[in-house]
């Protein structure tokens, strides 16, 4: 196969092209596990078989929801899609409720579950939807295992019907249906078609900077996420052994024995690693300590392709050997490039990590877009700090005149499932709106500068952009959170939830006699007046107009579970808001 044109064609060209004997890689039981790319075609063929026989018909909905990637899930992915058939990927994390929502708008007949936990959930609400029948990845009592239907499957005497199924579908077809965790209301279902997802990772590809065929990747963002889907294609079309992170607390752990070359992050996941990075540092003493902080602030001033000189670059060696490569070390020793989505990064950050030769490259998109748009290349000149990089082959940016970004390309959605009025509200002829404002430099890099929505104006007629004081204020290792606030009240505020973690250890190490409580925490004068500092200092870099005035902290953390958050980070504003009537309250009205 020489053309990739359909989403079950990756493993296919993988194997005439690229075969791999570690073509996807799980943990079982403590060993890693690797599938080659010829058992994962014959494992995806033998599901499609079992599939037929149990009556799965084109255009039929199947859902998984695995509360970590594993191999199982890629091959029900092939054998789903190759019979024209649709995948429906759902949020492990997402409450009993809102499985319903997504089962029964879906109109899924079969469900595929990870573990215990996740099938509990369905359970809960099965008998409300159409599901016929669970099937589970691990080993559980009561529930059938999805190893029933490969043995199912064995008889290969309708695979010329597979092959048939798989003739039929065409690149324009609809795929999947991803339901976006949407920060308002009930989640709507993006569908996707093979070419959506097909194009968006064959334009993607030039910008991921794989040796084809020798490079290791960890993947731990949840697969059932666009942004992590079209890297695993993209992976398997360079040929590329992916190995599944045990969990998002095992990360540290699974990259040291795995030693990855590339792996793709969130920017809250890179802000954790820099504050546990940043306190192993203030434990130091005396000269260690003192080269920590100076490597620390040599990285903070970083530039690409050594725009700062010869000078720079002489003691940013220095710093890489003494103590760079001891955070690399951790990290598993070659790790060169991480790829960054769904939020933005702070620069200090991509500086940083920049300068310790784990490179950050930013890229932006949506659901809707499949989802990368641009994304940033550290080859050929393409990466600019605070930028996410430019847009990938095929893609079109147009600012329309109120500077919200639109997009158009053979990457955008095909609408919103069961939702044409919703579908024509975001569309204007091929141009999709995104929502977010954004600017593109004379280079051709693109600057995302807040949410359309989320720009608020006081009640002095000021306009302020609450992400851009979020991400600024963020950089602060005091604070984890921060919502600002103030629609048509007389000035900013915010609310903020302090970083308990490393709070506790500020306590211990300076010796303040409080409570290590969240609450006690969020009520300690000394707590309040420290953070009052580090928003002092990040005002310096706004106008007075839209530097926050008050604040209050939140007594526990913000959680995908509390609500506080949808399951890509995201914050729900309306809800915390809700939440937190009583702080907003004291901020205004005292």
């Amino acid at each position: 196969m020489s053309k990739v044109t359909r989403l079950f064609d990756f493993p296919y060209y993988q194997l005439n092209n690229k075969p791999n004997a570690s073509a996807l890689v799980t943990k079982y039981d403590g060993e890693w596990t690797p599938t080659s790319t010829q058992e994962y075609v014959d494992k995806a063929n033998a599901m499609s078989r079992a599939l037929l026989k149990l009556g799965i018909q084109k255009d039929d909905k199947i859902a998984v929801i695995s509360s970590t990637n594993r191999t199982e899930w890629n091959i029900m992915d092939i054998g789903i899609l190759q019979l024209g058939a649709q995948n429906i990927p759902i949020y492990p994390t997402i409450c009993a409720e809102d499985y319903e929502y997504v089962l029964n708008h879906s109109e899924s007949i079969y469900c595929f579950v990870s573990d215990v936990e996740v099938l509990e959930k369905v359970r809960k609400v099965q008998a409300n939807t159409s599901i016929k029948e669970v099937y589970s990845f691990n080993r559980i009592e009561g529930c059938k295992h999805y190893s029933e239907l490969l043995e199912l499957g064995k008889d290969q005497s309708n695979q010329p019907e597979v092959e048939a199924r798989k003739d039929a579908v065409k690149p324009e077809d609809l795929a999947t249906i991803i339901y976006t965790s949407g920060t308002t209301g009930r989640p709507k279902g993006v569908m996707l078609s093979h070419w959506n997802i097909t194009s968006n990772a064959l334009d993607s590809s030039p910008r991921v900077p794989l040796v084809e065929g020798e490079n290791r990747v960890l993947s731990f963002l949840p697969i059932c996420h666009i942004f992590e889907r079209v890297l695993i294609y993209v992976y398997q079309y360079a040929g590329t052994s992916i190995y599944y992170a045990e969990g998002i607390d095992k990360i540290g752990e699974n990259a040291k024995e795995v030693k990855p070359n590339l792996m793709s992050v969130v920017p809250r996941l890179l802000e954790k690693v820099f504050d546990k990075i940043m306190l192993k540092g203030e434990d130091l003493t005396g000269i260690k300590k003192g080269l920590f902080f100076w490597a620390v602030r040599l990285g903070e001033q970083w530039e690409p392709y050594g725009a700062n000189g010869a000078w720079y670059e002489f003691k940013l060696k220095i710093a890489n050997k003494l103590i760079f490569s001891k955070w690399r070390e951790a990290l598993g020793g070659n790790l060169g490039t991480m790829v960054s989505g769904s939020a933005a990064l702070q620069p200090r950050l991509a500086r940083v990590f920049g300068a310790a030769k784990m490179r950050v490259m930013e890229g932006y998109g949506l659901t809707e877009t499949s989802p990368v748009v641009t994304v940033g290349l550290y080859a050929d000149n393409m990466y600019k700090v605070g930028t996410v990089g430019k847009a990938i082959d095929n893609v079109e940016i147009k600012i329309a005149d109120d500077g919200e970004l639109l997009i158009k390309g053979p990457n955008v959605m095909m609408g919103y499932y069961k939702d044409p009025e919703k579908t024509a509200s975001v569309m204007t002829g091929d141009y999709f709106h995104t929502g977010d404002k954004g600017e593109v430099d004379a280079e051709g890099f693109l600057k995302i500068t807040g949410r359309k929505k989320e720009m608020f104006k006081t009640s002095g007629g000021k306009y302020v952009i609450p992400p851009l004081l979020e991400n600024d204020m963020k950089q602060s290792l005091f604070i984890e959170q921060i919502m600002v606030v103030g629609e048509g009240e007389k000035m900013p505020a915010a609310i903020i939830q302090p970083n308990f973690e490393f709070i506790r250890d500020w306590i211990k190490l300076k010796g303040h006699d409080i409570g290590t409580t969240d609450a006690e925490i969020a009520n300690s004068e000394i707590i309040v007046n420290r953070i009052q500092k580090e928003v002092d200092k990040y005002n310096k870099h706004f106008g007075k107009w839209e530097q926050i005035k008050r604040f209050e902290l939140t007594p526990e953390v913000w959680s995908v579970d509390g609500g506080h958050l949808t399951p890509t980070m995201k914050m729900k504003r309306n809800i915390i808001k809700a939440k937190y009537e009583v702080l907003y309250e004291k901020i205004y009205r005292p």
